[in-house]
């Protein structure tokens, strides 16, 4: 019987290579009520959200003009603005591209802005399985297969292998992302200037 093999696009998919890793059975559902779909159920959205956050992904980050609000704060800082539904990290407020002190607050951000100035955050959010590159898609299933190994197969010499794959695949989806940005260029006219006078 012929076979094809496929990108793993959703949750259940990511899960069953998962489960495959540790020589479990893949599930079809999240609530199949099986062992292994419990523990995927439980489990893969907090390791989701973890590996997205763990760098500042190409694929995961956005921008968006904040909504100043009408209530201030109540001390220390000047103005209240609304952080984005989607957010899960900030990385930083700007006006005019430049960046600005905040502190967040919930899901606000304080700053000691006008309330005329464009507040622009940089952030990641939630992205959607079916967009992710496949070099994160298989980081996440190796350290989706870390909980496996140690819930499923209770195995802690596999849940260690898979812990060390799963670093491996991480670091080399963090280089390969970061090679979707122009190169910062070094600025070495002050060295020049420095070494000639």
């Amino acid at each position: 019987m012929a076979t094809t093999s496929t990108s793993a696009n959703s949750g259940i998919d990511i899960c069953s290579r998962a489960l495959i890793l540790v020589g479990a059975n893949p599930i079809t559902s999240f609530d199949d009520g099986s062992t292994e779909s419990i523990v995927a159920v439980n489990m893969y959205e907090d390791i989701t959200r973890a590996a997205l956050t763990n760098s500042r992904w190409r694929f995961a980050t956005e921008q968006a003009v904040l909504n100043t609000l009408s209530a201030k704060p109540t001390g220390r800082w000047d103005l209240a603005s609304q952080l984005p539904n989607d957010l899960i990290m900030l990385h930083g407020i700007t006006v005019n591209d430049q960046l600005i002190d905040y502190q967040i607050y919930g899901d606000m951000a304080y700053s000691n802005q006008s309330v005329t100035d464009q507040l622009v955050a940089d952030y990641s959010f939630r992205a959607s399985e079916i967009n992710w590159p496949s070099y994160f898609t298989l980081a996440v299933e190796y350290s989706i297969a870390i909980v496996f190994a140690t819930a499923i197969a209770r195995d802690a010499s596999l849940a260690t292998l898979m812990t060390t794959q799963a670093d491996k695949a991480m670091s080399k989806a963090r280089n390969l992302d970061s090679q979707q940005s122009t190169t910062a260029k070094l600025t070495t006219s002050r060295f020049i200037v420095a070494r000639t006078s």
